[in-house]
């Protein structure tokens, strides 16, 4: 049994109007149907084959969505063999091709193991993508299931500098599943198959308190001081929204304020080293020539950043959400630390400030006066996550969202986009029909993911 066989089952999956039944109604009901998309990788001999729903997994605080899929095996080749599946989270903080002598630049935060094949006894129940997949592939497909625990860091990657090639430094997830005699067995790359999926998180539905400081300068010998006011329009912030800085300055000084500037900067924490920290600025501007608070006068003013990856391609370190495929992605989320004593257990913690400086004329080197304001950059929740009717049914809830609806344009290679306008993936609510006799199922090959023309394994 090869991979031909299951692309077999993959042209077969949506079907006509003919075989379901012929009648007008019929037909309507399957054109309403949804297809699912299913991600596929094979081992580079073909004996093994793996089958996930979704690349991204959720944490929503107190859970993470389980990772889940199957694997399609050819038991002649496996014989007396097993097949074992793995999920490890890692830090690396150097380049693949420095390691030397059995040392790597990477720490292991997570690691999970499970025998796939032949099975154990088990009474957990499938999830309804396994379900469907397991009918549909026949009896050489067997579950796997994964809880990643909520502790574990999201998936973060730092942007390499120019000419560095492989993977980039940061934390990611490698799913994998391969054959051998025990589990500690170190697998062959032809019988083992490697899949990146990521971990992410959303921004919580509880908003922060809005963002606002006051502080306050004085002069050797002089009674009076400058006085700055600073807040944000709200605490929590989307990718490409734009933040709203209001300034307020009043000068009861001698000294002329000459200029204000306002930047947002990213701090990337290292927790494997207690001082290493990355430094950012990802959003800057200044007030225009001539915008100067003489002693005495008073000063309000609203600026405007917007914190975005394409202005900032040229920064070596810079923190971005973790990557699955070669396309751009975008500046790292905030880290939500919800228990601080696993603080350790992150890998990077990121978080974000704007910064407004007023520069002073007459202060000595460093002695301008600085605010700094702490807000949160994240993702806003997907629609669907809130839409009580796309619950699955089964005991499991990692199909609930948009795992069987992605579209190739994420990452698949393998249909061009005349088959995704072909295939309606909106509506969910159709998946979990009892009632459905064909089980409309599209396999999509996994992403490999290319950095500067360097490609590794997805």
């Amino acid at each position: 049994m090869n991979t031909l066989s299951t692309s077999g089952a993959a042209t077969t999956a949506t079907p006509s109007s003919d075989e379901a039944g012929g009648g007008g109604g019929d037909a309507d009901a399957s054109s309403r149907r949804q297809a699912t998309r299913v991600f596929k990788k094979s081992s580079s001999n073909g004996k093994v084959t793996v089958y996930l729903g979704k690349r991204d997994f959720v944490d929503h605080v107190t859970h993470v969505d389980p990772i889940d899929g199957v694997v399609f095996i050819d038991p002649e080749y496996v014989k007396d063999r097993k097949v074992f599946g793995q999920v490890l989270a890692a830090f690396r903080y150097g380049r693949e091709d420095l390691d030397v002598l059995g040392l790597t630049f990477r720490k292991d935060l997570y690691l999970a193991h499970e025998q796939i094949y032949p099975q154990q006894q088990n009474e957990r129940p499938l999830t309804r993508l396994q379900e469907r997949l397991i009918k549909k592939l026949g009896p050489n497909a067997y579950p796997f299931y994964f809880e990643v625990p909520p502790y574990c860091p999201a998936s973060v990657s730092l942007q390499p500098a120019p000419g560095d090639t492989g993977k980039s430094c940061g934390v990611d997830y490698e799913l994998k599943a391969f054959v051998g005699e025990h589990i500690d067995d170190k697998p062959h790359k032809r019988n083992s198959v490697r899949l990146t999926i990521r971990k992410v998180m959303y921004a919580p539905s509880k908003v922060g308190e809005q963002p606002s400081i006051e502080v306050s300068k004085e002069f050797l010998l002089k009674p009076n001081k400058i006085h700055l006011e600073a807040s944000l329009d709200k605490e929590l912030y989307h990718h490409g929204e734009k933040i709203s800085v209001n300034v307020h300055i009043a000068n009861n000084s001698n000294r002329n304020v000459k200029k204000i500037k306002v930047c947002v900067r990213q701090f990337a924490d290292i927790c494997l080293f207690s001082t290493a920290q990355y430094k950012s600025v990802v959003a800057e501007t200044e007030s225009e020539d001539g915008c100067q608070v003489l002693p005495g006068f008073t000063l309000s003013k609203v600026f405007e950043l917007c914190p975005l990856l394409a202005d900032n391609k040229d920064k070596w370190g810079l923190a971005l959400d973790g990557q699955l495929k070669h396309e751009d992605t975008n500046l790292a989320s905030s880290t939500l630390i919800t228990n601080p004593a696993q603080r350790e257990s992150l890998g990077i913690i990121v978080h974000y400030k704007v910064k407004v400086k007023l520069l002073i004329s007459g202060a000595l080197l460093g002695n301008d006066l600085v605010a700094e304001l702490p807000f949160t950059l994240m993702h806003p929740k997907p629609e669907e996550e809130d839409n009580p009717l796309l619950m699955d049914k089964s005991p499991r809830q990692s199909i609930r969202d948009g795992a069987l609806s992605l579209e190739c344009g994420n990452g698949g290679n393998g249909v061009d986009e005349a088959q995704q306008a072909e295939v309606p993936t909106t509506n969910l609510i159709q998946l979990d029909e009892d009632d459905s006799q064909d089980d409309d199922i599209i396999f999509e090959d996994f992403a490999r993911l290319r950095l500067k023309g360097a490609e590794t394994e997805a």
